[in-house]
Formats: structure tokens, C-alpha cells, sequence
């Protein structure tokens, strides 16, 4: 199924939690229905600097995710890479590879909340979080009847202006390289790697000065 995954920015003079509320207000306005609760986390590790010295490597990253929607797998992403989808042992294998590639713990991230139905629209609103603290929202739209993501798009946009309204997002850049082939699950994880590295480097840049 074709499927956007945007961030959406915090409303003026509210909070994470407040923005949340008002996003899931119009969809239920809408008619959307609850469908429990949804999860997207995603782990950083960087190559060992034993690894790196040894063979003159330069240091790369690689992400492992995990997304509720999809229980049994696990799937490891390269920024600009492949990405491998794997069963869900495969964090077993990564203790093992600690030699190789190292766990940075400090850089978990994730995002949970709600999963609404409405008519053929899947919509997973959520609060990305890393460490104690909220960071940002992201909105998953997947519209499931399609398999071809750009047959879709102008649905999904159509249907995301309808409660996003001018935070609407562009087409992914994951659209564009699938021309005509089929949309999978490994498209929505490298959205959602694109959204949390965003949020990741918006932390990092310090505020110029308090309004």
C-alpha cells in the first residue's frame, strides 16, 4: 500500500501533547475510528572503532527498527543504502556483532500513538520521543487498497490536506525511485528513518535565543 510519513510541526504557543490532540480531534471529526496503538523505534549503530582502525574503513551508520504493524520482523537500514528486512532474532545477532558495530544508546528514538481507520486511509499519528523527552510528531497516511505508490499519491494527498492543511508534505523521495513498482514495507521504514534523522539534527542545533 502507498504510504507518506511526515513530520508535522508543533502548533504556535502549544505543546507536543496539544498538537497530538488537536491532529486526532479533526480526524475523528472526520469519522475516523481508533484502532488501538501503533510503534516505530529505531536503534543507531556505528561501526567499532576497532573495525575502522583495522581495515582503514570510514565509520558508517546503520539503523535497526522496529515497527508494531509488523511484529515479527526487523529491519536494518544504511542511510542511502539497502535496507534488510529480517526476522525478529536479529537483535540477538546484533549483541553478538558488538565487536563490529556499536549500539549508541543515547540516539533510540520512537514513535507511538494512535492508529485510526477511515473508510481506505490507514493514519497513525504519534509523538516522537528520545530519552524522556518529546521531539516532534510524525503522521503515517498509508491508503491500503494500492500497491503501486504513485497510482496513489493524489488520493493521499488529497486526503491528507483534509486535516493536515497546510503542513500537507511533499511526495517522498522514496516515491520518486519506485516509478512503477510495488510499494513495501521497507519504503515506510526509510520514511520514518528520513523523519527521526530530521528530528535527530533539529535537537541538535542550539536555540538562538528565547521568544
Amino acid at each position: 500500500p502507498g504510504c507518506s510519513v511526515a513530520q508535522v510541526p508543533v502548533a504556535e504557543g502549544k505543546s507536543v501533547q496539544q498538537t497530538v490532540e488537536i491532529l486526532t480531534r479533526k480526524l475523528e471529526l472526520l469519522g475516523a475510528e481508533k484502532q488501538g496503538t501503533f510503534c516505530v523505534d529505531c536503534e543507531t549503530y556505528h561501526t567499532a572503532a576497532s573495525t575502522i582502525s583495522s581495515q582503514g574503513q570510514t565509520g558508517k551508520l546503520m539503523y535497526v527498527m522496529h515497527n508494531s504493524e509488523y511484529p515479527l520482523s526487523c529491519f536494518a537500514l544504511f542511510e542511502n543504502g539497502p535496507c534488510l528486512i529480517a526476522d525478529a532474532n536479529f537483535d540477538i545477532l546484533m549483541v553478538k556483532l558488538k565487536g563490529f558495530f556499536q549500539n549508541a544508546k543515547a540516539n533510540k528514538i520512537e514513535s507511538r500513538g494512535t492508529r485510526y481507520q477511515y473508510c481506505d486511509f490507514l493514519v497513525k499519528v504519534g509523538t516522537v520521543t528520545m530519552g524522556p523527552s518529546a521531539r516532534g510528531i510524525s503522521v503515517e497516511v498509508e491508503y491500503c487498497p494500492c500497491v503501486i505508490a504513485n497510482d496513489c499519491w493524489n488520493l493521499l494527498m488529497e486526503f491528507m490536506q483534509s486535516f493536515m492543511a497546510n503542513h500537507t508534505p511533499g511526495i517522498p523521495s522514496v516515491f520518486g525511485t519506485k516509478h512503477d513498482s510495488i510499494y513495501s514495507p521497507a519504503d515506510t521504514m526509510a520514511q520514518y528513518m528520513e523523519l527521526f534523522n530530521k528530528i535527530r539534527k533539529q535537537q541538535q542545533v542550539p536555540v538562538a535565543g528565547i521568544r
